[in-house]
């Protein structure tokens, strides 16, 4: 699926921001569909089968999680989550429940379309891929190795899963009780968001030129880590 000419639904109150979203998203060669409330956008998602939802969590008859969560019952359509400066513990939520990324209130366009592209090409992306080329870092997924500017890099087992669950989800935020869960499993880790910084740290000396200014993994204040290469 190429990006451009994708279906997006706009769910959200907010008229000046739907036209915005819909003038932009159209002048770029997509189709865009409107919704101003919860109900009507659940309607439109079962209608319009759009390939990305751009989902406001304030809306006058239900929540923004509510939509949420009554569309991953049935699907994993990439959803984009609209969301005020101050909701840091809506934004976390709503990653661990299943949303593919944020998008800060007010926002920039050129920010937007970024994130949106984004989660386009990784819905699109199959999962057999056993090699992942992110710029100078390559991750081959059959032979767990991974090199850095052809050289290859002593990873241990858990830094290689970090590593790994991180770049199969290259753009997206993923929460501290996301990365916690998938590479060490069980419950007991999800809240040792420090034991999951002990190990960022240790990747970072390995893959990034200054650890203390990281181009790969990036850190999302209170919310977790993106691994930040993109195509391009």
């Amino acid at each position: 699926m190429t990006t451009t000419g994708a279906k997006i639904l706009i769910i959200d109150d907010e008229p000046q921001i739907r036209k915005l979203l819909r003038v932009t998203l159209t002048a770029h060669g997509f189709e865009a569909a409107e919704a101003s409330t919860g109900q009507e956008g659940l309607l439109q998602a079962t209608m319009v089968r759009p390939d990305l939802i751009v989902l406001d969590l304030g809306l006058p008859d239900m929540t923004g999680m509510d939509v949420l969560a009554h569309i991953r019952e049935w699907s994993q359509v990439p959803i984009i989550i609209l969301t005020a400066q101050d909701q840091e513990q809506d934004k976390v939520a709503a990653l661990d429940r299943g949303a593919d990324d944020y998008v800060t209130k007010p926002f920039g366009m050129g920010e937007f379309m970024a994130r949106m592209r984004v989660a386009l090409r990784h819905i699109a992306k199959t999962q057999d891929e056993p090699v992942l080329k992110l710029g100078h870092l390559v991750i081959d997924l059959s032979q767990r190795s991974v090199e850095l500017n052809d050289e290859k890099l002593k990873l241990t087992p858990t830094e290689y899963d970090l590593l790994k669950v991180l770049a199969l989800n290259a753009g997206r935020v993923m929460t501290h009780k996301q990365l916690l869960k998938q590479v060490w499993g069980g419950q007991q880790y999800e809240s040792d968001s420090q034991y999951l910084r002990v190990y960022v740290g240790h990747l970072r000396k390995k893959i990034e030129e200054d650890p203390t200014r990281p181009k790969y993994i990036l850190t999302e204040p209170g919310i977790g880590y993106r691994f930040a290469w993109q195509e391009g």
